[in-house]
């Protein structure tokens, strides 16, 4: 007998909550173990990349939706915006990663995992979460522009703590070897691709909503 659509879905959020929280503990606990700076400053270095950040962000989502998916948080999650915008977030994630970051380091063992899981896995789980179960009807293309918000209170948060620490978690925002300048325009940059990446989406949920087959 096959499944139903709804258990098919509860089974493949029940993967990507467990892989998701996996990544996101152990990639803490790694951190920490290996921490070359007191244990308080590693923890808020945790919480300075993009990368854990959205990965939290997924975690909270799928246990929304796989634990009360009628709650408050259920019907936030579950909602198409909601859903497209971490859709770009976390393929940004792996864009940036897999085409820019992944060649400046060679984890092994269980950072390797951990790593693979964090920029790669989650990221395809998600896109793949989006394209199959996510409601897309509604979508506009006004909707892009609150989704910018993110990543730029990140930057501005990043800079800010930057010039106060002179810890960067990034190469390309690393202001003390770029300079603002060079790191201001990697930023816009950014944001273009943030937006082709959001206007991407909108136009897929578009298709599919005129073609749900």
């Amino acid at each position: 007998m096959e499944k139903s659509p709804i258990k098919t879905q509860r089974t493949y959020l029940a993967v990507g909550t467990t892989a998701v929280w996996f990544a996101v503990v152990f990639q803490l606990y790694l951190l920490i173990l290996n921490r070359t700076v007191p244990v308080q400053e590693a923890i808020i270095r945790y919480f300075s990349y993009y990368t854990i950040l959205t990965n939290m962000l997924i975690a909270v989502c799928f246990t929304a939706l796989l634990m009360k998916p009628q709650s408050r948080w259920g019907r936030f999650f579950s909602s198409p915006k909601t859903l497209t915008a971490i859709a770009v977030y976390i393929t940004v994630v792996g864009i940036v990663y897999n085409m820019v970051l992944r060649f400046t380091w060679n984890p092994q063992g269980l950072q390797r995992v951990v790593d693979e899981l964090l920029h790669l896995i989650i990221p395809l789980l998600f896109i793949v979460y989006w394209l199959i179960f996510a409601p897309k009807a509604g979508l506009q293309w006004k909707n892009v522009f609150p989704w910018l918000l993110y990543p730029l209170v990140y930057i501005v948060c990043i800079l800010f703590r930057g010039s106060c620490s002179g810890f960067y978690p990034y190469p390309f925002i690393d202001v003390k070897t770029l300079g603002y300048s060079k790191v201001l325009l990697n930023c816009g940059g950014l944001f273009i691709a943030f937006l082709l990446l959001s206007l991407l989406f909108v136009a897929i949920a578009k298709l599919k909503s005129r073609n749900p087959r």
